[in-house]
């Protein structure tokens, strides 16, 4: 505890520095026809989908700077007394600054000329490739707007996939989620099924994987960066959603928001059942519901012009049962034998984050965010289960602080920081014996404590408009029952060409992923031996990054694509306890994952839609032994001499792809699609005997539509139906949460939004 309290003071007591945000910068240039300066010219950002604007001037030389606009698609316009109305959209993605260039011609004001730009397109002002998903396309997205999914991250993602119910995204299933810019801590692998944000509350989700700037932490799998909804679209309006279909589900939702020019509010209130939960063993569904509810906040206060304050508070309870194969004469079932379970897993995550952002000049941006993370998974079993009743329960509490300051001097944007928390584990584990082997039944509890200290400085050189580098350097400090220490560089290139705009982009980068805070002792350590195994603390995991891709804007067109190759030592991932469904974090010697990705999205068609694609290639290895975690012991034993070449991970996909279309229809209908396809998971069976003799599992495509159809401004009605071929096969044979894993049935559900005011 000590550790855990010296760490929180360390947090707490820091020094102000920089930290990844859900904020850019906009900076531009107004000048006439004759390329003269326009000064006092009044420049106003308003956002998209909402009621949010912010306003400045431009100087004596034409320039104007609007810091701290947090992501997403806005219109800009400049207005000045003799000339026109000029508007230009753009996207803004965090921790960039984008210069906008504004020709006025002469005219009235009330004339109004917009421009066309390539704002949408490349990107000149990062090396990291970026999905940015907005609550139009989550509402529209076949099923993406449900508590529990994912579908706003697997659709528009390349090499992003749901297996054995757990999101895995270029190689692993380690990722970061910030919240409003703060990054909420979890060192826990694997044992939490419930998401960690609703989506109906996201305004937007920006998902950066890989190629990441040092202000951006230790996993190299995925970031997924939540801008909530704020109140800034509603005046004193609420909304009532609700939803009724297959498997007597339900997902509902009552949410509010009103804003006035200083103070904006949101808060929600959610509720959501289903008798399918997870992924089943067998393709019957047995023993598989779920529910869950919940409470979200955010509120917005702007003292002045230059001090904001952000609050934002959520807090969720998930229960799952766990599915079993009810019949113990099944292939399935000869493997591992999930007829005996009567199991559940419950679940409950709460997040406190407080931000307070102060702009010093055009230029500096000062956020400061202490935060609380609440997690608790409790894996709780029958006591009559067979052969072994198995509890696992862990409580996670975590708190601690990050800052950050952004400054531009001449063409460098420069930051330095530090993010930290301190982190009390509580564990207790225990095992009841009904398989008459005679061992004895034990309940152990545990606890641990530990924390992390990491700072950062970073540079953005923007050395002409056609070229920008990124450096930087990530120090890590990692304290529990052992410390370690990491100093990782960063470098990245991204080169636009004249006349084309395509933008090439390179990355080099090393990275520290901290291991959980695992414990063993006594009673653990007695039946991991009695079983073959042993167990030995975890270590963090260390990642290096090679990335090279290109975006290509054409028309409204935006094609990304990439390539990478991670290698990856002491690579975190989950094996089970003994012949349970319970996952054990562990580690591998390494790991090798290498990949090529393409994402595209359309510009709006013919006023019609949009259309969206995202595929990659990719290839997932492990080498060597288990190192960390429950070890093969003896280690000189013959069963335990590891193959020291690559093998497949378990989660390895070679081809995943998801096409998509959203429509806007007549008669103020709308339909949105689909088409999921992948090439099958490892972990086949060599023996031609089975039904699944190859490596790799069977392929499979799924279908997903959504059609919709609004009733004057209120009311909004849709059907959703979701793998409507009802297309099952085998997905994943890893023994967790239940054993095999049957990818999910066709559901029908229908969900009417109501909107009212207050």
């Amino acid at each position: 505890m000590r550790r855990f309290v010296f760490v929180l003071v360390l947090c707490l007591v820091g020094h102000p520095a920089a930290y990844a945000t859900v904020f850019g910068q906009v900076q531009g240039v107004v000048h006439d026809t004759q390329h003269r300066p326009v000064s006092g010219a009044s420049v106003t950002i308003h956002a998209a989908h909402s009621a949010f604007t912010t306003t400045t001037s431009t100087n004596r030389e034409g320039a104007f700077a609007l810091p701290a606009v947090p992501l997403g698609d806005y219109l800009v316009t400049v207005t000045q007394v003799g000339f026109r109305v000029v508007e230009q959209s753009i996207t803004l993605a965090s921790n960039t600054t984008p210069v906008m260039h504004f020709e006025l011609p002469v005219g009235s004001v009330s004339e109004s000329v917009t421009v066309s730009t390539d704002a949408g397109g490349a990107n000149i002002n990062s090396v990291t490739p970026t999905a940015l998903i907005g609550r139009e396309d989550i509402a529209q997205t076949p099923g993406a707007d449900r508590t529990n999914s994912l579908a706003m991250i697997t659709d528009f993602v390349p090499g992003a996939y749901m297996t054995h119910d757990m999101l895995h995204m270029r190689g692993g299933h380690q990722v970061s989620w910030l919240l409003d810019g703060v990054q909420i801590p979890n060192t826990n692998i694997a044992s939490n099924l419930g998401a960690q944000i609703d989506p109906k509350d996201i305004d937007y989700v920006e998902v950066q994987r890989g190629s990441y700037t040092s202000d951006v932490g230790d996993r190299t799998y995925g970031v997924f960066n939540v801008v909530p909804r704020t109140g800034f679209e509603r005046n004193r309006q609420a909304e009532l959603v609700l939803t009724a279909g297959s498997f007597l589900q339900t997902n509902d939702q009552l949410n509010f928001g009103d804003h006035t020019e200083k103070f904006a509010y949101y808060a929600s209130l959610s509720g959501n059942r289903s008798d399918y939960g997870l992924s089943p063993p067998v393709s019957q569904v047995h023993h598989d519901a779920s529910n869950g509810y919940g409470a979200f906040g955010s509120l917005i206060y702007n003292k002045t012009p230059k001090d904001q304050f952000r609050l934002i508070a959520q807090i969720r309870n998930d229960t799952f049962q766990i599915p079993y194969d009810p019949d113990p004469n099944s292939f399935e079932n000869a493997q591992f034998d999930s007829s005996g379970l009567r199991d559940s897993q419950h679940e409950r995550d709460g997040v406190v984050a407080l931000s307070w952002l102060h702009t010093f000049n055009s230029s500096t941006v000062l956020q400061v965010s202490p935060f609380f993370h609440h997690n608790r998974a409790d894996y709780e079993p029958n006591v009559n289960d067979t052969p072994v009743a198995t509890t696992s329960d862990r409580t996670s509490n975590y708190g601690g602080a990050q800052a950050s300051i952004t400054t531009e001097i001449a063409r460098n944007t420069l930051q330095a920081g530090f993010y930290s928390f301190g982190q009390h584990d509580s564990y207790l584990f225990g095992a009841v014996f009904n398989d008459g082997s005679g061992n004895t039944n034990f309940s152990l509890p545990d606890s641990a404590s530990g924390g992390v200290v990491e700072t950062f400085v970073s540079d953005n050189y923007k050395a002409t408009n056609w070229l920008t580098l990124i450096a930087g350097l990530r120090q890590t400090h990692f304290q529990g029952q052992f410390s370690e220490n990491e100093v990782d560089p960063r470098f990245g290139v991204a080169v636009r060409i004249p006349r084309l705009n395509w933008v090439f982009r390179g990355f080099y980068g090393r990275f520290y992923q901290p291991p959980p805070l695992l414990t063993a002792a006594g009673p653990v350590v007695q039946f991991a031996q009695a079983n073959n195994t042993d167990f030995q603390p975890l270590h963090g995991e260390r990642d290096e990054e090679h990335q090279f891709g290109v975006q290509i804007p054409l028309k409204g067109w935006v094609l990304d694509a990439d390539t990478f190759k991670t290698r990856v030592n002491n690579f975190l991932d989950h094996s089970n306890i003994g012949d349970s469904s319970i996952y054990f974090p562990v580690t591998v010697d390494g790991a090798l994952v290498r990949a090529w990705e393409v994402s595209l999205r359309s510009p709006r068609l013919w006023r019609f839609g949009q259309a969206h694609l995202a595929y990659s290639n990719q290839i997932a290895e492990q080498r060597g032994a288990i190192t960390g975690g429950l070890i093969c012991a003896p280690v000189s034993s013959p069963q335990c001499d590891a193959d020291p070449g690559y093998t497949p991970v378990d989660h390895d996909q070679r081809n995943t792809l998801n096409v998509g279309f959203n429509a806007s229809l007549p008669w103020r209908a709308t339909a949105s699609t689909n088409v999921y396809y992948g090439s099958g998971f490892v972990n086949g069976s060599p023996d031609p005997t089975t039904p699944y003799p190859n490596d790799y599992l069977p392929e499979h495509t799924t279908f997903d539509l959504a059609i919709g159809k609004s009733f004057g401004e209120r009311t909004t009605v849709s059907v959703n139906a979701l793998n409507v071929g009802n297309r099952r096969v085998l997905l994943d044979n890893s023994l967790t949460f239940g054993g095999f894993h049957y990818n999910d049935p066709r559901e029908i559900y229908g969900e009417v939004r109501y909107r009212f005011h207050y």
